[in-house]
């Protein structure tokens, strides 16, 4: 089997140690995080998970299997890019003379679609919003110019299609 990029949504309550055990079940199994994010989700009280992995859908299926099998999981489904939409997110300090003697960056600023969000004395900051590739094509253009420092954030995504969360949330409680 090919390995490709697979999204996985896990939906579930708020308490200590869960990601600490969701994590480990990726390390018995060898497979890389590639991307975390946690956040609340469309539904109270209830925390999303987006885990991005590069591996066979057949390990991303067993992972998601045992990833349900977590007490406080409510549900987890696992996409393939092309059934989700989804951005990161990263931030440039870059010195600050280059901001006004080097004119190719500001063209790399316009060019990129991204923002200057702070300008201090010593620094500026840029923020870009894209797909992976996107940011690692402007990082290799500002490189030549130096990166003071750089942060990426992890995949957020939503399926493309819908996924039912809230219906099943709702049989859940009900059967309490």
């Amino acid at each position: 089997m090919e390995k490709q990029w697979f999204t996985i949504s896990v939906y579930s309550e708020n308490n200590v140690g869960l990601l600490n055990r969701i994590s480990g079940i990726f390390l018995k199994r060898h497979i890389n995080i590639e991307s975390l994010n946690v956040s609340k989700s469309e539904i109270d009280g209830v925390s999303k998970f987006t885990i991005v992995v590069h591996t066979t859908e057949r390990w991303t299926h067993n992972i998601v299997g045992q990833i349900e099998k977590q007490i406080e999981v409510i549900k987890a489904f696992y996409h393939t890019d092309d059934e989700t939409i989804y951005q990161e997110s990263a931030l440039f300090k870059i010195a600050s003379a280059l901001l006004f003697d080097e004119r190719q960056i500001q063209n790399i600023i316009k060019e990129n679609n991204s923002q200057i969000v702070t300008v201090a004395r010593d620094f500026f900051v840029i923020a870009k919003s894209g797909r992976r590739n996107e940011i690692d094509e402007m990082y290799d253009q500002l490189k030549p110019f130096g990166i003071m420092q750089f942060v990426r954030s992890g995949r957020i995504s939503v399926s493309k299609e819908e996924m039912r969360i809230t219906a099943l949330l709702n049989e859940f409680y009900q059967e309490k």
